[in-house]
């Protein structure tokens, strides 16, 4: 009987060692959050800081910062798609993005989501914060049948209190404390694990209106449509980010490590700063509400990482971060000095290089060097890097755009993760490609996928021109037709084939 429990006792010991020996990771999205919005990124191009990020820039100074990230995407609903799948946005049956929580799931009986490859390497998996695409809620008046409504009108015929699949809990994560789109839409409440989660003890679900909301201060982003009657989005990344730290604290040193995919709030509109946050004040200490949510931020990264070092578990951990498409463009920012989007033209929506490039920092003590990398990536290749780096092969239809990353984050060996960029804008339809610096931004016209309805918008040379000159737009350029050319003939048989673009 001793023998037996002595061996029991060294299996649990092992198995222990071998989990913590593999590093706990916190994948960090932003909402919005462009390049020059961290200062540590905005001292590239200029002296002129406005507002200091002294948590994200500690991260970037101590790990890799990558100059040329760009998102999937220039709007976040498609972005979230490709990050969770590691497929490029047009591989979704709604290219430009699911925009409705009612809406159906882009996720494909073949797709894997960054919770499933995690939890089937043995983590201890959770997702905070916006969801960002479609779910399953059921209409009210019949339980059995799956709610789809029309979006141009509040919505008011679904049962909003559970979540009953496509969620986060249906998609491979053990725990989820989950804002199904964010603060800015319907529903306007928080969900537990698929449940309802009320914000106060009197809660009860109500039409979020316009007028209600003007007695706390702000005005709706979207449609008014159900939610918590106490729904008050200043308190959201307070309530979000301390889930964050009790998640840290309950699994840190435990048998299995654990996967925290935390998508942020901030700084997506309506712009919403809490008064106060871990001691630091917040509302109102900088020019803007914007850059007070920036501010809001890198406090909710400081205390994340305070929970990290508190549990012992800081140097075992990786933590990416990175944004969902590039900056905003807000007025009193701008006058304030600030450059959300730094030395690049446009920002969110729009097909310039403020649309799509975006912050990209990983950070592992002691495994990390610190350094800056120039390559081209996607925050689609956050799938192939975490199944690198838990020893697990991806199937040939399973994240078809992800790159591994890992080589370059361990210092192995030098590659090319991608040998061209496909990206895309918002509404405007416009879809981009580049390849050795240039970049041919074309437009499809009235959304359609087919070659005969593209139209070509511009051709620059990133290289000589990063800011997108219009005086330096080469499309009509008789010395480039062969770039165009080129570049166009690239665009669409890597599109209209589906081929795999990833290097795993």
């Amino acid at each position: 009987m001793k023998k037996v429990f002595f061996l029991l006792m060294f299996a649990f010991i092992l198995t222990s060692t071998i989990a913590q020996n593999r590093p706990n990771v916190i994948f960090i999205l932003a909402d919005d959050i462009g390049v020059g919005d961290i200062s540590k990124y905005r001292k590239i191009h200029s002296k002129n800081i406005i507002l200091e990020t002294p948590t994200i820039d500690k991260l970037a100074s101590e790990g890799v910062l990558f100059t040329d990230a760009h998102s999937p995407a220039a709007l976040c609903a498609p972005t979230r798609y490709a990050i969770m799948t590691g497929n490029h946005c047009y591989r979704s049956y709604a290219p430009r993005g699911v925009w409705g929580s009612y809406q159906e799931s882009p996720i494909s009986s073949t797709d894997i989501t960054l919770g499933q490859l995690m939890k089937q390497a043995g983590y201890n998996t959770s997702f905070f914060g916006k969801w960002g695409f479609g779910m399953d809620f059921t209409r009210k008046d019949d339980a059995n049948t799956i709610y789809r409504g029309p979006r141009h009108k509040p919505e008011l015929d679904v049962d909003i209190t559970k979540v009953v699949d496509k969620g986060p809990v249906q998609n491979g994560f053990d725990y989820s404390f989950m804002y199904p789109a964010g603060i800015q839409a319907a529903p306007y409440a928080v969900y537990e694990n698929g449940e309802m989660y009320p914000l106060h003890r009197k809660s009860k679900i109500v039409q979020i209106t316009q007028k209600n909301m003007d007695k706390i201060g702000f005005k709706l982003d979207k449609m008014e449509g159900l939610g918590d009657s106490h729904w008050n989005p200043f308190n959201a990344g307070d309530l979000l980010v301390n889930k964050a730290v009790d998640f840290i604290k309950q699994k840190s040193n435990k048998e299995k490590p654990f996967f925290m995919y935390y998508c942020t709030q901030a700084v997506h509109k309506p712009h919403t700063p809490t008064k106060k946050l871990n001691g630091v004040k917040i509302a109102g200490t900088t020019p803007s509400n914007h850059l007070d949510m920036v501010k809001e931020l890198d406090v909710q990264m400081s205390m994340i990482v305070s929970a990290l070092k508190k549990k012992g578990v800081y140097e075992n951990t990786l933590i990416i971060f990175t944004s969902d498409n590039g900056g905003l463009q807000i007025g009193k920012t701008i006058k304030s000095g600030h450059k959300s989007n730094s030395v690049y033209r446009g920002g969110k929506n729009q097909a310039w290089e403020g649309g799509n490039k975006v912050p990209f920092i990983a950070h592992w003590p002691g495994k990390i060097k610190p350094g800056v990398n120039n390559d081209a990536i996607l925050g689609i290749d956050i799938m192939a890097t975490l199944a690198a780096l838990t020893n697990q092969k991806l199937k040939e239809k399973e994240a078809m755009d992800s790159s591994n990353l890992l080589p370059i984050l361990l210092s192995k060996k030098e590659i090319k993760p991608h040998p061209f960029l496909i990206t895309q804008a918002g509404t405007g339809a416009e879809n981009m490609i580049i390849k050795d610096g240039w970049k041919l931004i074309l437009k499809f016209k009235d959304n359609a996928k087919s070659q005969e309805n593209q139209k070509l918008v511009a051709l620059f040379n990133l290289t000589d021109n990063p800011s997108e000159n219009d005086k330096k737009n080469l499309i009509k350029h008789p010395k480039h037709q062969n770039k165009v050319d080129e570049l166009l003939v690239l665009y669409n048989k890597t599109r209209m084939s589906k081929v795999n673009t990833g290097i795993k």
